[in-house]
């Protein structure tokens, strides 16, 4: 208890900053604001688009699809929120060096370096995206219970660890290479999957490769399928075992490349 109270407190001691930061450049704030939400907008309009041509897609309605892709960005907005900016900058420590200064912290590297930054333009618009979920089960008529809503909230948080893990994953390669951006990119490109339902990939390699290896679809599909359908024990063991293995590979690999590290004093 006393090891997690510590770092209660330095998290609050760092989101402190970034909040007080964030205050003092307003502008930056809501210029970043305005883009998210313009990219939230944009999915929203071209689901429109969609399905102004047709009444489904793998099976899926239109509000249906809101809730999945709301969920996905919901993920998304808090991943940028709490951890983004701190995983991102640290591929470009580790290669300058700078990385020495998370070191000398007073925690666990992982956590110092994935914690640093709040960024409240992404907490911000993780209320744009549960409001787009809350909207499309209103209009399907839905009304989850208290344990349905305690458990998306609680698969959402999955989620959360699962992109947490594939980034932290996509950027302790900068322990190995030169340059991480490749991989940058292709953590970006592998997510956009997550916003797909499974059922658009029933059969083949891509199937198991995008359902059952990689995490772009279990993450956005079982908290959108617990408001939509209820409980389901299959999709609840799959998220959770994804976010065990995702999780205890993204320290693995980090905790192997931290070892590889040459310091800026070396």
């Amino acid at each position: 208890m006393e090891t997690l109270s510590r770092y209660l407190r330095i998290w609050f001691a760092s989101a402190r900053y970034s909040l007080v930061r964030a205050t003092m450049f307003r502008g930056d704030l809501f210029i970043w604001a305005l883009v998210e939400f313009f990219w939230i907008s944009v999915n929203v309009v071209m689901i429109g688009v969609i399905y102004s041509h047709t009444a489904l897609v793998a099976g899926w309605n239109m509000y249906e699809m809101m809730i999945l892709v709301g969920t996905s960005m919901l993920i998304q907005r808090f991943l940028m929120a709490f951890f983004w900016s701190g995983i991102f900058e640290m591929g470009r420590n580790v290669r300058n060096g700078l990385f020495d200064f998370i070191l000398a912290q007073p925690g666990d590297p992982l956590f110092m370096a994935s914690t640093r930054k709040l960024e409240l333009d992404g907490l911000i618009n993780s209320f744009v995206a549960a409001s787009l979920v809350v909207y499309s089960a209103a209009k399907l008529g839905l009304r989850p219970g208290v344990g349905d809503i305690a458990l998306y909230a609680a698969m959402v948080a999955c989620g959360v660890v699962i992109h947490f893990g594939a980034l932290v994953i996509a950027m302790s390669l900068a322990f190995w290479i030169t340059s991480s951006q490749g991989v940058e990119g292709s953590y970006f490109t592998l997510m956009e999957f997550s916003r797909l339902p499974k059922e658009a990939f029933h059969r083949g390699l891509v199937s198991v490769v995008f359902v059952w290896i990689l995490p772009a679809v279990v993450v956005s599909n079982a908290p959108a399928r617990v408001l939509l359908h209820g409980f389901q024990a299959s999709w609840a063991a799959w998220l959770g075992a994804a976010t065990l293995c995702w999780f205890a590979l993204s320290v693995l690999v980090f905790r192997l490349g931290l070892r590889r590290y040459t310091s800026a004093s070396s």
